[in-house]
């Protein structure tokens, strides 16, 4: 069995509070795009889960991957037997794109169609936060309003042509932060803009409104952040913001040929990078 586990930028992040628990109250709505990592699945003869990664290099033990605490977490609650798994892994790690996120969630998915395993839709979900906080979103892979600590989820309305024509560059600089890294230079305060409204206006106001509240200390700290939004916005993005917590960015281009060349000269910085529409 094959999926595919996609990417997601966020559109605006705002942190607007510390909870009781540890984590970080948060507001953005988060973005599926079709930059995707592989995983394929098949029954094994031996107990437990074997995992073979290809593509980018992932550092750390097998047993911290999502994929192999997704097979875990099921086997907790369903008698199933042992899974070889192959990784191809494409999205950068530590981009703030979701990409360990969308493998544990995807994991999580294809148990359940393999083994016929029939979960109900509820439980899904709080098996994928279990797991972590972005990994509900990559259940329902569909743009969403996100709250709380990441994990809940309101669908955004009229998504399907709210922007048509638009496509996103995603420039990845080469850069791993860490989580713990990003939180330490924000101050958590109220958001300034209900995203929710945010698709009803135009993409070349967005700038006025919105924001990364990690954007700009990741800028000053990590200066390739810093020159690869200006390249975004000096090639005719729309707007452009770092996801997530970084190190990756996005530029939104009403025109393709403009993405296109936009791309081409992240590539010739040596940077990855990636077009899809928006």
């Amino acid at each position: 069995m094959i999926g595919f586990a996609s990417a997601k930028i966020n559109i605006g992040l705002f942190v607007t509070g510390k909870r009781t628990d540890g984590f970080h109250d948060l507001e953005s709505i988060f973005w599926p795009i079709d930059w995707c990592d592989v995983l394929e699945v098949h029954h094994a003869s031996t107990p437990g889960i074997q995992l073979e990664t290809m593509g980018l290099p992932i550092p750390g033990e097998g047993n911290e991957n999502l994929i192999t605490q997704a097979y875990n977490l099921v086997t907790d609650h369903f008698d199933i037997s042992g899974v070889h798994v192959r990784l191809l892994k494409n999205i950068p790690m530590g981009a703030g794109l979701g990409g360990g996120s969308s493998d544990g969630a995807c994991m999580l998915k294809m148990l359940n169609e393999m083994f016929q395993l029939k979960i109900p839709h509820a439980q899904l979900l709080e098996l994928a936060a279990e797991l972590g906080s972005d990994c509900p979103f990559f259940i329902l892979n569909q743009p969403a309003y996100v709250s709380g600590r990441g994990n809940q989820l309101m669908a955004v309305p009229e998504t399907q042509n709210a922007h048509p024509g638009w496509h996103v560059v995603v420039i990845h600089p080469g850069i791993h932060i860490s989580t713990k890294e990003a939180f330490e230079g924000v101050v958590p305060k109220p958001a300034p803009f209900d995203l929710m409204t945010l698709l009803a206006e135009p993409i070349q106001d967005w700038g006025s409104r919105i924001g990364n509240d990690f954007e700009t200390a990741t800028r000053h700290n990590q200066p390739p952040v810093d020159q690869a939004l200006k390249l975004l916005l000096e090639e005719g993005a729309g707007y452009a913001q770092m996801t997530g917590t970084g190190s990756a960015v996005y530029g939104l281009f009403a025109q393709q040929s403009e993405a296109l060349l936009a791309q081409e000269k992240g590539n010739h910085q040596g940077w990855r990078t990636h077009v899809s529409s928006l």
